[in-house]
Formats: C-alpha cells, structure tokens, sequence
C-alpha cells in the first residue's frame, strides 16, 4: 500500500509540473484555436472575423494586448494538477496491470491501452474544465464587431456561477461529455502508443531509460501531433456544443452538430483552427513529456 502511494505521489508530482509546462507553452495557441472554431459562419457575400490564425492574433493582440491570449486560462490552471494526476497516475497504474512481471517494459499496443484509460478517466474531469475555459475564449470571437472586451463572464468563477444557476445545475457544467470521451479517449490512445513507439525507435529496443532531452522532445511533441490528428472534428464539434446557447440552441447533440457544420461549411469546417491546434500540441507536449520525465526520473 505504502509503494502503491509513493508510486501515485510521484506521477501526481511530474504530472502536475508537466502539465503546468504544458499550459504556458500551449494556451496561446488553444485560445486562437477556439476563436477560429467559434466565428461564426458569415452571411453570403461576406468576410468571416478572422481570416486565418495570423489575423486572429493580430486582431486579439490589438484589442486585448498580450493578456488576451491567455484568457481563460485560469480554469485549466486551477485544475492543471488534478487533471494531469489521473492522466498520469490512471495510466502508470493500468502499466503496472499490463505488465507481464514487475518491472517488464510495455509494448506499443500495452500503452496504446493503457493511454486509452487514463483519456476515459480523464475526459469526466475535463469537461467543466473545457467548457468553462471555451466560453471564456469564444466571448469576444461571438461579440458582435471587432473584438472587444464586451463580456458576459467575468471571469471562470462567474462562468461557473452562470451555468449552475441558469443551465441546469452541475449537469450544465458536463455539457459536451460525449464528443469530450470521444477526443480524450482515443487521442490520447494514439498519443501514448506514438510517444512510446518513437522512444523505441530512438533506443533501438524497449529499455528507453537512457534516451536524451533532444529525443524526449522529439517523441513528445510529435506524440501530442498524433492526438490531434486523430480526433480533430471531435474538438470542433466539443467546442461548439459547449459554447451554444443554452436557451435557443443551435445543435441538439454531437450528430447534429456533425450534420450541420458538414451542411453548412464543408468537411473543412470540422477542421477550422487546426493549424493553431497542431502548432500548440508540438512544443506544448514536447515542454509536458520533457517536464514529466525529468521530474519523474529524479524520484526515482
């Protein structure tokens, strides 16, 4: 019991470090990511808000200054430690219940699984983290005008505040759940089985104990390319549910919200603000596999 404890303290410590070096690197990146896939469709004839993910920067750096794109951070901030702890703990026990011998190396296919349940885990705490974070990010991107610091929510207290009094209660806070399970699930699938694979690779076998900063960055950032290759549409369709309106919505469901971005965009509206999301997960998951790493080895 006493091991069992010390082994879920030190993935709780390196995951929350990781985590947080995650969040810093990456949030500006999500922020332009949320503005893009919340504009919305402009009338014919008409120019959309942002053109791309440059003029949403330069739209945002010009109305909010550098604050501005790290608005809504506080949400994930606070909840960064609890987060990356199942993700991490979830998934170093479900490697301790694959493995053949204690101590014994997984394979690819082990970590594949294992990076699936901790994404199941790890989608039900997410999911008010997500939403509260996306409301504070698309505000300005639904404003009517250029972007201004026209709010509803002040801040992701009073978002929280809002929806528990006017959507529902605590049942409003996990809307979205479903596409959330559906991009946390195999997506971080696809990131743990790459992360492993290309550490492999690197070591030339399955002892990756002896790999350098350069490969870990490598392995991590192109694995966080991984998660969001495989399950993009699934953000886009997380994200838009998650900012309707909860009294006149537009979408009644994850289906619905497929069909009509399909009908009204294209199969290329499932995939708007996907540079800023592939340009975030490169460094921001090299900064979380680097920093876990480090801080996991130097506790032994």
């Amino acid at each position: 019991m006493i091991s069992f404890m010390a082994e879920v303290a030190k993935d709780l410590t390196a995951g929350t470090i990781g985590g947080a070096a995650q969040l810093i690197v990456g949030h500006p990146f999500d922020t332009i990511k949320v503005k893009l896939q919340s504009q919305p469709t402009p009338p014919p004839g008409q120019l959309p808000r942002y053109s791309g993910a440059i003029d949403a920067v330069k739209q945002t750096l010009a109305a909010e200054g550098p604050r501005g794109l790290y608005k809504g951070m506080g949400a994930p901030l606070a909840t960064v430690a609890a987060l990356n702890a199942v993700l991490f703990t979830v998934r170093g026990q479900m490697e301790a219940l694959l493995r053949s011998e204690p101590g014994a190396p997984l394979t690819v296919n082990q970590q594949v699984v294992a990076g699936a349940g901790a994404g199941f885990a790890v989608a039900i705490l997410a999911t008010p983290t997500e939403l509260i974070k996306c409301r504070l990010q698309a505000q300005s991107a639904l404003a009517d005008g250029a972007v201004t610091a026209a709010v509803k929510y002040s801040g992701p207290l009073d978002v929280a505040k809002q929806v528990l009094r006017s959507e529902g209660g605590a049942r409003g806070l996990f809307k979205g759940l479903i596409p959330t399970m559906a991009r946390e699930v195999p997506g971080n699938a696809a990131m743990f089985g790459v992360y492993e694979a290309l550490k492999q690779h690197f070591a030339g076998g399955t002892d990756t104990s002896g790999l350098d900063r350069g490969s870990l960055i490598i392995a991590g950032g192109l694995a966080g390319g991984a998660f969001w290759a495989s399950v993009y549409p699934t953000d886009v369709i997380k994200s838009v549910i998650q900012i309707d309106d909860y009294k006149n919505p537009k979408y009644s469901g994850s289906i619905d919200a497929f069909k009509k971005i399909v009908k009204t965009e294209g199969f290329g509206g499932l995939y708007k603000g996907f540079g800023p999301a592939m340009g975030r997960s490169v460094p921001a998951n090299a900064a979380c596999f680097l920093a876990y790493e480090a801080v996991r080895s130097s506790l032994g």
